[in-house]
């Protein structure tokens, strides 16, 4: 067997990083393409490995040198007019090459697993291509299979369609051709379209004819869980980088995303928190059949936006500020109207004390293992600590823990009474148990007391986090018009806005998927406590805190869940409230991907 990569291109969508050097003599975790590709064909035991080069090519076959003495036997085909040709060219400058024995197949842009090359030489079948189930990153030639994995058919670029994308594969751009495929049909077939269409084409284009045919003998071969990704940009370069990463470092990768997991299609997130239940689909509907218009459709401003947000959530307009996410109000809040001393308890959602400033923080950790606080607990710490403010998320994130109404209502006199101006963050408190009568945004509260001011993400608790949305609220009408104006007149888009103006109609819907959330973090947390080194923390949030107890530190176990499950979850282990301890955090998600998590930690 040998193998023919084809490494001729230019990479032009690469920018700088192809400039002066071919795609497969990029970086990737600063191991060369190139390197990594020869490094897994050699321990393959190849008869040799033909590599057609152009662009650059005098800086490639440089740079693999002798290097591979010993291990593999290289030759190099040239295509002096790569600028002007396409792929199908390169491929048939080695045509004589491609019918002298069975071959391996390769495009030199990718980056994957060893046992990728495995699946392929392990099988007796002679004629396979790689393939993998659709996902979002993912561009080119697709292919449909049948139930014996034949290809039915090959899908170019201008015949995709999104409503088909259930039924379609990718290509890994990783073929096996015998040598009587490549000499009978290949080959020939390659020849006479060339011929036909020019040598602007696609050497995948051979393919879709000869699937065609009644006879063909080329089939499919579906991967699973193996890692790969085709490098066509910088974008595709990070998605790379993070993908493969040294296990100590994937996880810091992920978390340097900060969201955007969906750019990772078969990760189970246990980091974000959101509701499972929330929006229905017919709600979803109702966005997607709207989509064209407020895609091309400027937003309203912030006079409509504040009236819509205060429709939601029945309270006066001048009470209320959208904002771009919780995350944007936070950062307008803490830097510009909470002066003097502030009060955290900690640990917390960081945002809030990372946008304070560091002289004026007065951070209140309870001494119990649970971090469980009462409203009481505050007043006996801070009633002698000269704070101006004091924020607090309720219920908490990451311990869960959850002041009940009538005692955050004697936090609320007490800190009035002392002239305190206290901050409620309560984007969790939908999922409490009293949901329905648990939140602060009621009018008769909000003017009865005008230092307070909530905060409300709806990310969390209404499932939307792609949409950016969050809320402030305060009967401070004076501070309100401040914030009004400290954000940008369009801070939220038309999809944010739409989703705000239907909300009410599926309200119903909503205190339901809050009721079905609560059942279902009842069954988790029963199904945790069973987990013999796990301390389950009972939370009134959509998330656990656990303590791990024995077998494993929070980081290993962390990175164990990612590198052999993929499930990301929250190590909170290097946070400084923490001490050292080991502590994890588990967003709660729907049935099937809670089992899975089970599962897999019963395993452990």
């Amino acid at each position: 067997m040998q193998a023919i990569i084809l490494a001729a291109g230019m990479g032009k969508r690469l920018g700088e990083l192809t400039k002066n050097n071919t795609k497969c003599m990029i970086e990737v975790n600063e191991v060369k393409l190139i390197d990594r590709m020869l490094s897994q064909l050699s321990r393959l035991n190849l008869k040799r490995v033909v590599i057609v080069v152009g662009y650059q090519a005098e800086n490639l076959m440089s740079h693999i040198g002798n290097r591979y003495d010993g291990k593999l036997t290289i030759e190099y085909v040239l295509n002096p007019i790569y600028d002007k040709t396409n792929n199908i060219y390169s491929l048939a400058l080695a045509k004589e090459q491609l019918q002298e024995d069975d071959t391996l197949l390769l495009e030199s842009d990718l980056i994957f697993e060893d046992r990728m090359l495995r699946l392929l030489t392990e099988n007796p079948y002679p004629n396979l291509a790689l393939v993998a189930k659709y996902e979002t990153w993912m561009d080119g030639t697709m292919v449909r299979i049948d139930n014996d994995n034949n290809i039915v058919s090959f899908v170019p670029k201008k015949a995709f369609r999104y409503s088909d994308v259930p039924y379609y594969y990718k290509t890994c751009n990783i073929y096996k051709f015998s040598k009587n495929f490549s000499c009978n049909q290949y080959v020939p077939f390659l020849e006479a379209y060339s011929k036909a269409m020019g040598d602007n084409e696609y050497y995948e284009q051979v393919l879709r004819v000869i699937t065609a045919l009644d006879k063909s003998t080329l089939r499919a071969l579906p991967i699973t869980d193996e890692k790969w990704y085709e490098i066509d940009d910088i974008q595709d370069r990070d998605i790379a980088e993070t993908k493969f990463s040294e296990r100590t470092e994937m996880l810091s990768r992920f978390h340097q995303c900060y969201g955007g997991y969906w750019r990772f299609p078969q990760m189970k997130d246990f980091c974000y928190l959101v509701n499972p239940y929330f929006p229905t689909e017919r709600m979803k509907d109702e966005l997607r059949a709207n989509f064209d218009t407020l895609l091309t459709e400027y937003p309203s401003g912030m006079k409509v936006n504040s009236l819509l947000a205060g429709k939601y959530f029945g309270i006066r307009q001048e009470f209320v500020c959208v904002g771009n996410g919780a995350a944007e109000l936070i950062k307008c809040l803490v830097e510009n109207h909470c002066t003097g001393k502030t009060g955290f308890v900690l640990p917390t959602f960081e945002e809030y004390p990372n946008r304070a400033n560091p002289d004026d923080l007065v951070t209140f950790t309870p001494s119990n293992p649970d971090f469980r606080y009462s409203a009481r607990d505050l007043e006996v710490f801070f009633k002698d600590k000269g704070i101006s403010n004091l924020l607090i998320i309720n219920p908490d994130n990451p311990s869960g823990n959850y002041i009940p109404f009538d005692d955050l209502k004697e936090l609320i006199e007490w800190t009035a009474k002392n002239s305190i101006n206290l901050t409620v963050d309560e984007s969790f408190v939908d999922f409490t148990d009293n949901h329905i009568t648990a939140s602060l945004l009621h009018n008769e509260i909000l003017q009865a007391y005008p230092h307070l001011t909530v905060v409300k993400s709806i990310s969390k608790s209404y499932g939307v986090p792609g949409l950016r949305l969050g809320v402030i609220a305060s009967g401070n009408t004076a501070m309100m018009e401040k914030i009004r104006k400290e954000v940008a007149i369009w801070n939220i888009n038309s999809f944010a806005e739409f989703y705000m103006q239907i909300f009410n109609k599926y309200e119903k819907d909503y205190l339901t998927a809050c009721s079905k959330f609560i059942q279902e973090r009842t069954l988790f947390y029963n199904e945790l406590k069973d987990i013999p080194f796990l301390r389950v923390i009972p939370s009134q949030a959509n998330y656990f805190l656990c303590e791990v107890t024995g077998r494993y530190t929070s980081q290993t176990l962390t990175q164990k869940l990612l590198e052999e499950s993929n499930i990301l979850i929250k190590d909170c282990g290097q946070k400084s409230a923490f001490a050292g301890r080991n502590y994890i955090r588990l967003a709660i998600r729907d049935r099937e991907d809670n089992s899975k998590l089970i599962k897999k930690l019963r395993e452990l």
